[in-house]
């Protein structure tokens, strides 16, 4: 995929955690190519073309507990979360759901949330592929 990498932002205590399930600084990026969006976490990845993509926010902070470690399924609406570190992400949201978690395609996600370097970045390079302007 040619475009735009934007690597995570490892905060140490998350770095340590994420570790034992193949999470690392080599295996954890955003791609934003012409058309398509990946994002990879260890061996979590989520890829969509751009045009799914309806929103990107920044959000956080964010508790520790809750997103330290492996990829995160929220329960109560099936969002994702990649979190390396508590303090800002981005929450990108998608038109149709997208696999992620679950390879079988039992599970998809309205969301995904990721902690990269440059948070204002990735908005504003998913928004330049826009076509309606709706970011």
């Amino acid at each position: 995929m040619h475009g735009r990498r934007f690597p995570f932002r490892f905060d140490p205590a998350y770095r340590r955690l994420a570790r034992p399930f193949g999470v690392t600084p080599e295996r954890a990026w955003v791609d934003v190519a012409e058309e398509d969006f990946e994002a990879r976490y260890g061996r979590w990845r989520v890829r969509t073309p751009l045009n799914n993509i309806a929103s990107a926010e920044a959000t956080g902070p964010y508790s520790f507990l809750k997103t330290a470690g492996p990829a995160r399924l929220a329960i109560t609406d099936r969002g994702l979360t990649f979190a390396s570190n508590g303090d800002r992400g981005v929450c990108i949201t998608f038109r149709s759901p997208v696999l992620g978690i679950d390879r079988s395609g039992r599970i998809c996600h309205p969301e995904l949330t990721v902690t990269v370097l440059d948070v204002d970045g990735l908005i504003a390079a998913l928004a330049r592929h826009d076509p309606e302007g709706n970011r």
